[in-house]
């Protein structure tokens, strides 16, 4: 942190800005999804914020070259798995089922660094983990029809995401920010055209979001894919600017508001409709995710970008 953590309203609104921006342009992903696929998309998204994310750390942010090249790149292919998880549940499913796969990140934090680290946890963040996994089960399971495939995603994502919480705090709490952000969109460039490579060579060029090869030209989506990379480097900046305004405890409770964001531009936009199993879903995972605030004074969410 580089200011004093004194102003705890302000933090609360930028955290909530961040959020709204958040939960509304990863609606739109679904949209861009009827044209180009997953790996396309990253690949115009990445190369219009890398540049962004650039113009924010000369404006003193942070560096974007790592002190050590390979804890920062290492952590930015688990935490490209995890976007990769992510944006493709948004594709193909209601924001409602990505984000909770995604907010069980804390739960697999807990877990992973038990069975790896060697860190215990007590009644009340056992019990989160049980409250964290019903509320998913509900959100991706409402009528009890059992769960695809495709719905393991977003919660795979969670997994991966975890994973870079944990390496990040192990391995990476020299590097700033800026840096950090920037080569995990480097990677995920890089990792998106590797697949779209691979997709040409077997001569694909149609199918769903997840194996849609190469579109061009692109038509109707140039104007959301802009918001999608400039409202996600705004997010960020909103995030950042709330962790310096505050104590990371206050801070990062003002996250989980996507949670209700994302699925009330979805009622607005597209008509997406919660069910109460879902609603009730939904209030466990942000339940689980305060406990685990609240026990541990430190909370793991998804990073926008």
């Amino acid at each position: 942190m580089t200011e004093n953590q004194n102003a705890p309203v302000a933090s609360a609104l930028w955290m909530l800005g961040a959020m709204v921006i958040i939960g509304f342009i990863d609606n739109f992903v679904s949209v861009i999804a009827r044209e180009m696929g997953l790996w396309q998309f990253l690949i115009l998204r990445g190369l219009i914020a890398v540049p962004l994310v650039c113009a924010l750390s000369w404006t003193g942010l942070g560096t974007v070259w790592p002190r050590r090249w390979r804890p920062v790149l290492g952590r930015g292919v688990v935490l490209t798995l995890a976007m990769l998880c992510y944006f493709g549940a948004l594709g193909i499913m209601p924001i409602a089922q990505g984000l909770a796969g995604m907010y069980t990140a804390p739960i697999f934090v807990l877990l992973l660094g038990w069975a790896f680290q060697g860190q215990g946890f007590g009644a009340w963040r056992a019990m989160a983990v049980l409250l964290g996994f019903g509320g998913v089960l509900l959100v991706l399971q409402p009528d009890g029809g059992g769960l695809s495939g495709w719905l393991i995603l977003p919660v795979a994502g969670g997994a991966f995401y975890a994973m870079a919480a944990l390496a990040t705090r192990a391995y990476c709490t020299g590097e700033s920010t800026m840096c950090l952000l920037v080569w995990m969109l480097v990677i995920q460039i890089i990792a998106s055209g590797a697949v779209l490579w691979g997709l040409s060579l077997g001569g694909v060029t149609e199918g769903s979001f997840l194996t849609r090869g190469w579109v061009w030209p692109v038509t109707e989506s140039w104007g959301l894919i802009w918001l999608q990379a400039v409202g996600s480097v705004a997010g960020v900046f909103g995030i950042i600017r709330a962790y310096q305004l505050a104590e990371a405890s206050h801070a990062s409770v003002f996250e989980y508001s996507v949670m209700i964001w994302g699925p009330l531009f979805g009622w607005l936009l597209f008509g997406q409709v919660l069910g109460p199993w879902q609603g009730l879903g939904i209030a466990l995972i942000i339940l689980a995710g305060l406990l685990i605030a609240w026990r541990g004074h430190r909370l793991v969410v998804p990073d926008p970008v």
